[in-house]
């Protein structure tokens, strides 16, 4: 783990022309190849419960005090001991290399900079070791469980060793999912390189160009147990027979009886797997639908909140997931009974429209979104946001 000392964010990198998601996920499907691209913002079937997620949080509506005495808005959180700089961070995308060049490093090192979490995927393209060293260990460590009982032990033992403070384990995804997007543009893991595919990133020139210049994309942090020699098929097969994504109740018990650091269950929408999470040692819950990309008839991410919040807010530390893509958005989530916000495709689009300076950009915007919104309000605590919402 290195020892350098925390380098302060380069507030110089926003960029007007990029004021919002929306302006960066434009710019950023011109840079990546299409199938890159829809891998990335890609649901599963017909993509109802993506579109549902980001449509119902913003349903929710603030009140806003206006003749009240203010003395400004305070992001600072803190969340399992630690002091971050806002109340969101960075959600774990498996294959983000294959997004961006290098996204995993960019947004490990600006979440760093910008002292507020970033989940490192056990698929993503940085490994643990490198990824400790871009944050001095305080990332989270986000793992697809093996089916491998010894596999799991190394891992687990390897993200101790880093230093990082949250396991989070994910409970969203027992089986691999439908997605149209990923089928027809013959996406798999790892994904198969077909002629359309070539001449999508023959379109892309800055893309090809950082790529060659990164290299190859591949799972850094499994590399070590992957044999060697494997074409891209056998590849595929040996991930698909690697990971057992279905947690069960011995399962998430056997982890926490081995990992030392809080442990957080990323996935609880129900009543049920939330009472049972709890009782098995989990010191916070991630309410999520893997971003619409599991399970199409689902329920949205807000509604799920809003609903465990009633039962367990004060038992647990709730967060939230899934369609979070502004500043109203974490306001309306935090609102709403969330304690802390994670955001993927919002931190992606980023890198893919800037590159180098999508993480600072998109982390800064955000910051300056979310505090707009509790000044307009009244706001001054991020943990003061439930007593703005307004009663449907």
């Amino acid at each position: 783990m290195s020892s350098r000392p925390t380098a302060e964010p380069d507030t110089s990198a926003f960029h007007s022309e990029y004021p919002s998601i929306e302006h960066l996920r434009a710019k950023a499907r011109r840079r990546v190849p299409r199938f890159a691209f829809e891998y990335l913002e890609g649901g599963c079937f017909s993509e109802i419960n993506l579109r549902r997620n980001t449509e119902e949080i913003r349903e929710v509506r603030l009140n806003p005090w206006y003749l009240r005495d203010y003395a400004g808005a305070e992001l600072k959180t803190e969340l399992f001991g630690q002091t971050y700089a806002a109340p969101f961070g960075v959600a774990p995308i498996g294959l983000q290399g294959l997004i961006w060049p290098r996204a995993t490093q960019i947004l490990a090192q600006a979440a760093h900079q910008h002292q507020v979490p970033f989940v490192l995927s056990t698929v993503a393209t940085a490994s643990i070791e490198t990824v400790a060293d871009l944050t001095q260990g305080r990332a989270w460590f986000q793992l697809y469980h093996p089916a491998e009982v010894e596999l799991r032990d190394k891992l687990l033992d390897r993200a101790r060793q880093a230093g990082f403070p949250v396991l989070v384990i994910l409970a969203d995804t027992p089986t691999f999912a439908y997605r149209p997007k990923e089928i027809r543009n013959g996406l798999s893991i790892p994904p198969r390189m077909s002629l359309r595919n070539v001449l999508q990133m023959m379109t892309r020139p800055r893309w090809c160009l950082g790529q060659l210049r990164a290299g190859a994309p591949e799972f850094q942090t499994m590399k070590p147990y992957i044999p060697k020699g494997l074409n891209m098929k056998h590849l595929g097969l040996f991930m698909n027979k690697t990971f057992s994504g279905r947690l069960s109740a011995d399962r998430i018990r056997q982890i926490r009886d081995r990992w030392p650091g809080k442990l957080v269950v990323k996935g609880i929408v129900t009543p049920e797997d939330a009472e049972l999470a709890i009782q098995l040692g989990a010191d916070g819950l991630i309410v999520s639908n893997h971003g619409g990309r599991q399970l199409d008839a689902g329920d949205s991410t807000i509604r799920s909140l809003s609903a465990l919040q009633r039962d367990f807010g004060s038992r647990t530390t709730l967060m939230l997931d899934s369609g979070v893509r502004s500043g109203p958005d974490i306001a309306c989530a935090l609102a709403s009974g969330a304690k802390f916000v994670f955001l993927g495709r919002s931190f992606m689009y980023g890198v893919g429209a800037l590159g180098d300076r999508g993480g600072d950009h998109t982390l800064i915007m955000l910051k300056r979104q979310l505090q707009q919104v509790m000044q307009q309000i009244g706001c001054e605590r991020v943990q003061d946001l439930p007593r703005h919402l307004l009663p449907k």
